[in-house]
């Protein structure tokens, strides 16, 4: 079998597993996968109530400001937390067909940016609803995205090979994605802040792709150099690191498992 026809294969694999976890994550939902489209909607309504006066004058089109922010977190979260536990939950199919483990977990983080695709279409509507329109600043919006599901890729090898030997990962993570989203400016604005709580946040690779992302989309200004590094950094670095982990850890993953 030639690259590219194995390619292909692998490909056609990558789409069915999607469809599949698609199907098992709304099976009980009438709504369905419109769920991806309501619940930014919902959650933007929620918040926009509780801190809109309150942060008025420092942002402008607050409930687009914390939609931005939500749909790349709920993105970082939604690959990196269901990649997490893809080798363990598909152990059966691991055992008995044999395939590059690599694409339970690049399914899962695929299903991640179909589901992204559909919050889009949410915010879309939110952008003319708000009378905020893209500049062509905002063309840079996909390259902002793939390099987060880039980055999102990397913790997911990593946190996929943690669970197999470690299944309280599960828990800390959950932890500390509290933790983390609180340190990624999502509703709140972070030139307001000092001292070492601005310097983590400064440092916070989540906060540099949501802070680019409303750069190009709602102010239409360019990420300086240094931000387009950080971005790229943080996810063809992460990526990379995580591939090897995975990797290297193969082996003793299946003997695990």
């Amino acid at each position: 079998m030639t690259r590219s026809q194995r390619r292909s294969q692998y490909l056609f694999v990558i789409r069915q597993l999607t469809a599949r976890e698609l199907k098992r994550k709304y099976a009980r939902s009438y709504l369905g996968i419109v769920w991806s489209v309501l619940n930014p909607l919902l959650s933007m309504a929620v918040l926009s109530l509780i801190f809109s006066q309150l942060f008025r004058r420092s942002i402008e089109n607050y409930p687009i400001y914390y939609l931005t922010g939500y749909i790349l977190w709920q993105t970082f979260t939604g690959a990196t937390t269901s990649a997490m536990t893809a080798l363990a939950d598909n152990r059966p199919l691991l055992m008995k067909v044999k395939f590059p483990m690599d694409l339970l977990i690049l399914t899962r983080v695929y299903t991640a940016a179909v589901n992204l695709l559909y919050s889009l279409a949410a915010y879309a509507v939110m952008l003319a609803v708000f009378r905020v329109t893209p500049a062509l600043t905002a063309l840079l919006a996909p390259v902002i995205l793939l390099l987060l599901l880039l980055f999102s890729l990397g913790i997911s090898y990593i946190l996929s090979t943690a669970y197999v030997f470690f299944g309280d990962v599960r828990h800390l993570y959950s932890v500390f994605l509290t933790l983390w989203m609180y340190c990624s400016a999502i509703f709140y604005p972070a030139d307001q802040l000092t001292g070492p709580i601005r310097t983590v946040i400064g440092i916070n690779p989540l906060f540099a792709y949501i802070n680019c992302m409303r750069k190009v989309v709602m102010y239409a200004q360019l990420p300086s150099a240094a931000e387009w590094a950080q971005m790229i950094l943080w996810g063809a670095g992460i990526c990379l690191a995580g591939a090897l982990i995975f990797r290297r850890s193969k082996n003793r993953i299946m003997q695990k498992i």
